[in-house]
Order: C-alpha cells, then structure tokens, then sequence
C-alpha cells in the first residue's frame, strides 16, 4: 500500500495545508484527498509543485508499505 506522509513534510515546515494549496494552485479540498490517503492518483506536476515547496523529494512525501 501506499502511505502519503504529506502531514510529516508540512509539519517539518512550518506550513498550513491550506497554504501549500494556495502555492501549487488546488483547491485545499483536493490536497485534503491526497494528504488523507483516498487519491487514487497524482499528478507528476503536482507532485512536482509540492516538492518544490516543501523543499522535499517524493520519498518524503509517498512511502510504500507491503500489506
């Protein structure tokens, strides 16, 4: 399974999801769909966008755990 870690990243900057919404240009409904693990997809130039402002690499951000 895939874990997003999102909430760790964000922690570690000091930075409110809504904000980080703001930056990449989603709407704070859909970072919240991704950051709550129901995505059943991301986009490469969101991921890109979240990357670039959390100053993280989409390790960070995307853990796979076996079931």
């Amino acid at each position: 399974m895939i874990v997003v870690n999102l909430d760790v990243e964000l922690a570690k900057k000091k930075m409110r999801a809504g904000e980080l919404a703001k930056r990449i240009g989603i709407t704070p409904a859909n970072l919240s769909i991704l950051k709550t693990g129901k995505a059943k997809a991301i986009r490469f130039s969101t991921l890109e966008a979240i990357c670039r402002e959390l100053d993280c690499q989409p390790g960070d951000i995307l853990e796979f755990r076996p079931d």
